[in-house]
Order: C-alpha cells, then structure tokens, then sequence
C-alpha cells in the first residue's frame, strides 16, 4: 500500500479522526522527494494500523502548504488531535523517518 495523495478534503478528514497522522509535504519536480518516495511509502504500509499516512502536493494545494508555511520540501510532519506537533526536513533514510515517529508519537 502506497501512500494516498490527498487534497485538501481528504486532509481534512485525516485530520479528524482518531489517529495521529503522517504527512509528506512534496512536489512531483522534487528529486529528493522522488527518492524518499519508496521509503515514504514503506512507512505508510508498516504503520497503516496507528497512523494515518499521506502526501500533499504542494503545486496542487498551495493553500495547505501556506498555512502550514512549508518552505523546503520534502518536509514530513506529524499531527495530533489536528494540531501540528512535530516536523522534519529532508529525512535522509526510513530510518530516519521511523525514529522521527518514535520520537513524537
């Protein structure tokens, strides 16, 4: 399993449900983001059961990426009860992401 695409509806509604949730703000001319991409989705497969995991082009929904002033992309972060609680910029590896995650959930 991959990790969905979202607009900002399905942002949204990630937002209001019971899980913490992963976000991966990114664009499709990102090289970086292309390569983390695989790593990225790993993530969404391995914690499908306590996170609520995906990714926001932020060509698509430059709403999203302004309220949540992303300047730097691939920058990945992690909500709580809808609020933003921690983010990370260019993580190098999965396993940088994963302790990412261990740190803040």
């Amino acid at each position: 399993m991959t990790a969905m695409n979202w607009n900002k509806d399905l942002f949204n509604k990630a937002m209001e449900g019971d899980k913490p949730v992963l976000v991966e703000f990114w664009a499709p001319w990102c090289v970086y983001c292309r390569r983390i991409g695989p790593s990225f989705d790993k993530i969404a497969e391995q914690y499908a059961d306590t996170l609520s995991v995906g990714k926001v082009n932020i060509d698509d929904e430059s709403e999203l990426a302004d309220q949540f002033n992303i300047e730097v992309i691939p920058t990945l972060v992690i909500f709580k009860n809808g609020q933003r609680v921690a983010d990370i910029v260019a993580p190098e590896s999965k396993a940088k992401i994963e302790s990412f995650i261990a740190e803040n959930l």
